[in-house]
């Protein structure tokens, strides 16, 4: 059986290339566990969320470089 070579194998290595393919198979498995997760990650639909439009109505963000001038002039005091 193969398990078995790779096992005999790994037990015929010195002390330190073991702890090594120890720490190589601990890397394999948060490798691949995070792929798997990223797999079944579904995307979310965002123009489905209750926050996207909030702002639509205020005049004051209509022009958003203005707007972000005016909120950089106030908290930092430019001369925009």
């Amino acid at each position: 059986m193969e398990q078995n070579r790779i096992y005999n194998e790994i037990s015929n290595l010195p002390p330190e290339a073991q702890r090594q393919v120890t720490d190589f198979i601990a890397f394999l498995r948060t490798r691949y566990k995070r792929l798997q997760t990223t797999k079944t990650v579904k995307s979310a639909n965002i123009f489905n969320e209750p926050f996207i439009g909030i702002w639509k109505d205020r005049d004051d963000m209509k022009d958003r470089g203005k707007w972000l001038r005016n909120i950089r002039n106030s908290e930092w005091g430019g001369t925009n």
